[in-house]
Formats: C-alpha cells, sequence, structure tokens
C-alpha cells in the first residue's frame, strides 16, 4: 500500500477559484505546503469544460479577474477562451502548476480528531492526508448538467445536444436550430450560432431579465493609457464594485420601476416583428433570478437581423422534424440545444465524515459563507450570485490565510464553528437565494445559511470585505483548541 501524501492545505480544485486561492496561499503563506487536486486532465474548471459557441464571462472581468493579477485584455466581458488563458498564465507564472495532481477525482475526506488531520483518498486510490481542506470545486456537477426528458425526443431525426457536453464536431452551418432555455447559456448560444445558421429560434416557457452592456470598458481604456497598469485596474474594478453594489440594491428596493426600466430598454432594441410582452416581461422581480447580460446588444442584433427570433411557449413534444408546441405551433429543427441548466451538487459530491460520523450536507448551517458547524478545518468556497463569483472567492481565500496563520500563531490545531450555535441560527434558509429552477432543484441537498450573523451569507462584497478581512477571527463563534480538546470533546 502506497503511504499517503502529506501536506499542510490541500485544494480540491484547479479552475478560477482553486488557482486563486494557491496562488493567494503562496503570497501570504509561503512556508505552507499544498497540493491542488483536479479531477479532470487540465487547468481552468467551468472555463475548460463548458466549449459550446459563444461561451463568455457574465460579469467584468475586472471583478471576475484576480485582484492580484490585472486583466490586460481590452474587452471587459471576455469569451471562454480569453479566461481559459488567463487562469493557466496565472497558474504558470505563480508556480501553481507543478502542485496541482491532474486526474485526482476525490471521493471521500475524513477528519480525525486525535491526528487533527484529514484523509482524503481519490477514485483511483490515492491518499492524501492534510491539516486543513479547501474545497474550491464550486456547487455544480461537472459529470452532467439538469437533463429534461421530452416527449418524443427518440422520434426526432435531427441532433440533440446539451451546452455541457457540445461535441466537437456538431456543423450548424445554414441549418435551422432551435436553442430550448431563456438563461445565461440559452442567450449565449443564439447570438452565436445564428452567424452560421439558416435559422436559430430561442424558445422559452418563460422569459428572463436581459441586459445589455458595453463589451469594452471606456473609463478602463482610458486609466489604462494614463496610469500604472496595477493602480488602473484596481480603480476600475473598485468602481464597477461599487457600480455593481448599488445597482443590486436599486433592483431590490424598487422592483417595479427597475422591472419597467428593464423592459423599456429590451423594447428598445427588439425589431417591430417581436413584441416585449410576453417574450421579455418575466413574472418576478429583478434579482430573484440572476440577470442575464449580453454583450453590445449582440442578442437584440441577432434578432433585428432576422436569422434569430424568440417563441414562448410550452412544449407538447418532440417531432420527427422538430419541436410542436401546446398551441399546435411546430418549429422545425435540424438540430435542438437543451439549454435546460445545471445540477447543482454540495461538496463536488465528495463524502464528508467526522470522527467517523457522516456529514449531510443539507443539513449544515454554513458559518460566514464557507465552514460548517462542527466540521473542522475545512471550508468551502462560494461565490456571490449576484455579481462576480471571485470577488467572494478571494476574500474566502485570503479569511482562510488568515485562519491558517492564527493557528501557527498561537500554536492551535484546529477550528470549528460551535455545533450549538450553528442550531441556534435561526429559521433555515437556502444558502443561494435565488428561484432558478436549477437552485430550486438542488436546494434541499445543499447546506442552508441562518437569519442572522455570522450564518447569513450576505449578498454584499463591501459589507464582507470589512468582515472577512478585518473582523476578530475569535467571534465566540468559531473555536479554536489543541488536538487533545478535540478528542476529549469527541469522547
Amino acid at each position: 500500500m502506497t503511504a499517503a501524501e502529506h501536506v499542510d492545505v490541500l485544494l480540491v480544485g484547479a479552475g478560477l477559484s482553486g488557482v486563486g486561492a494557491a496562488c493567494r496561499l503562496q503570497e501570504r503563506l509561503p512556508g505552507k505546503t499544498y497540493a491542488v487536486l483536479e479531477a479532470r486532465d487540465s487547468i481552468g474548471g467551468t472555463w475548460d469544460l463548458f466549449r459550446y459557441p459563444g461561451v463568455r464571462s457574465d460579469s467584468d472581468m475586472f471583478t471576475l479577474g484576480y485582484p492580484f493579477r490585472p486583466w490586460k485584455d481590452p474587452k471587459a466581458i471576455a469569451d471562454g477562451s480569453s479566461i481559459l488563458a488567463y487562469i493557466r498564465e496565472t497558474a504558470e507564472a505563480f508556480g501553481v502548476t507543478s502542485r496541482i495532481r491532474f486526474g485526482h477525482r476525490v471521493v471521500r475526506a475524513s477528519w480525525s480528531s486525535a491526528s487533527a488531520s484529514w484523509t482524503v483518498s481519490t477514485a483511483h486510490g490515492a491518499t492524501f492526508t492534510c491539516r486543513f481542506l479547501y474545497l474550491c470545486s464550486g456547487y455544480f456537477s461537472y459529470e452532467s448538467g439538469h437533463v429534461v426528458a421530452f416527449p418524443g425526443q427518440e422520434d426526432f431525426r435531427g441532433e440533440v445536444v446539451h451546452p455541457q457536453h457540445w461535441p466537437a464536431d456538431l456543423a450548424h452551418d445554414g441549418r435551422r436550430v432551435v436553442v430550448i432555455g431563456s438563461g445565461a447559456t440559452a442567450v449565449t448560444l443564439v447570438p452565436a450560432l445564428a452567424e452560421r445558421a439558416s435559422r436559430v429560434t430561442m424558445l422559452q416557457r418563460s422569459p428572463s431579465y436581459i441586459v445589455s452592456r458595453p463589451g469594452r470598458d471606456a473609463l478602463a481604456d482610458r486609466l489604462r493609457a494614463l496610469l500604472p497598469e496595477k493602480l488602473a485596474h484596481r480603480v476600475v474594478r473598485g468602481k464597477n464594485v461599487v457600480f455593481g453594489t448599488v445597482f443590486f440594491q436599486l433592483m431590490r428596493r424598487l422592483p417595479e420601476r427597475a422591472s419597467l426600466a428593464l423592459r423599456d430598454r429590451v423594447a428598445a432594441q427588439l425589431p417591430a416583428s417581436i413584441p416585449v410582452d410576453p417574450h421579455f416581461v418575466p413574472d418576478y422581480a429583478p434579482w430573484d433570478q440572476r440577470l442575464c447580460l449580453v454583450p453590445d446588444a449582440d442578442l437584440f442584433r441577432a434578432l433585428r437581423s432576422g436569422k434569430a427570433d424568440v417563441v414562448t411557449g410550452r412544449i407538447a413534444r418532440f417531432t420527427t422534424s422538430g419541436v410542436l408546441l401546446e398551441s399546435g405551433h411546430e418549429l422545425p429543427a435540424d438540430v435542438i440545444v437543451t439549454a435546460t441548466g445545471l445540477r447543482l451538487v454540495a461538496f463536488g459530491g465528495i463524502e464528508l465524515s467526522v470522527d467517523g460520523r457522516a456529514v449531510e450536507p443539507g443539513e449544515q448551517r454554513v458559518y460566514k459563507g464557507l465552514m460548517f458547524g462542527g466540521v473542522p478545518n475545512l471550508a468551502w468556497c462560494v461565490g456571490y450570485s449576484n455579481s462576480s463569483w471571485t470577488l467572494r472567492a478571494d476574500l474566502a481565500a485570503l479569511y482562510v490565510c488568515r485562519l491558517l496563520a492564527h493557528l501557527d500563531r498561537r500554536g492551535l490545531a484546529y477550528c470549528v464553528p460551535d455545533e450549538a450555535a450553528a442550531s441556534a441560527a435561526g429559521k433555515p434558509r437556502p444558502i443561494v437565494e435565488l428561484m432558478s429552477g436549477y437552485i430550486k432543484r438542488a436546494a434541499p441537498g445543499l447546506p442552508k445559511q441562518g437569519d442572522r450573523r455570522p450564518w447569513l451569507m450576505r449578498q454584499n462584497y463591501l459589507l464582507d470585505l470589512a468582515d472577512m478581512r478585518f473582523g476578530r477571527l475569535d467571534d465566540g463563534v468559531l473555536r479554536f483548541g489543541h488536538a487533545e480538546d478535540r478528542v476529549a470533546s469527541a469522547r
């Protein structure tokens, strides 16, 4: 039997979050040993997995990118390949690439109070031990997206594809394409496919709020010519953080006005043949679901060109030549894209246990958005749902570094949120408070938040910045101790 490899910190996932956390660990705690376990054979996570046409960010790259490595591309809303290159170049520049163990899919992790360490097992039999375990694998399944079994799908004579598993050899030139969905993936696919397809139809059961913004940041372009690179990046990043926070707060506090403003902006960009109602009038308030971002109004340009259109209705069944709606209208298609959403999983599907007791994800309360009551020396990276994922991911990485430094200074072995305090955190609420279907489907199996700090996961970077960067670590809820203390407690 091969001996387990031991490191101080074990990171799971070599995507945007995992690479960023590794860089922060090297920057803040250069003496720590660490390794990154990556299930796939390449760096990049989401941005390496998704290969569908037009894949891009739905956040600006000055906040989605790393604060310690300025985004240099002129595009503020970047395509997937540019983001992937940025992540890989960052990993290489900071020496992270050599610390990644590819093809290591973690299946279980168990904490032992006796040794004050985690034992981590991978699918192909490798074993690692670590003092601190940091899960940076996000919360959606890399195995498959949400798949809907449409009636009559086996009768369709064309091709049916899901965006999460886009075939490299799929040809859509001159073909009729129906994209089922109205979320971020669908509004990205439609204009990209319309460039070469004969016609693309976005078929939606219900509409989403769509916001158009420039693909380039004019202020960033000017500041880059006047200021040093890092200073310009910091100024633009700060501007975007403040603007995004104010934009979100206004929409949540004035939902009716925000809804009308968003609809009016969309109506001004549509061709006369496509009415704003019912195709762009959602039945929920802004930010009950995440807004769909379209750079440079590319979706509306495709609609105005006549090569794309939108249909709102319910599917009765697939036919041999397309999609039949409940209204009786049939949409002809050669290719059907089922952009029906993601499938969420907690902890990357890893089985966790503490001293032999299984940790059930759906029963956990999240402390400061990243730790769990009664689970020592473990953090789970979850980003914001109302702004750039990386804003919170970077705060979480810095907080983990603060915790590790605190343990070292005090000669302590572990930190753990108080389990009793977690039970008294108020009525449980979903960790992601959006009404999107893929989130509702997964909610029972995901950790919950409470209704008060520090068990409340705030969607506010400015508040979290003050708390996670400068707030007290020993807040009365987070417990610290020596290995023998934990053993005695377990007994």
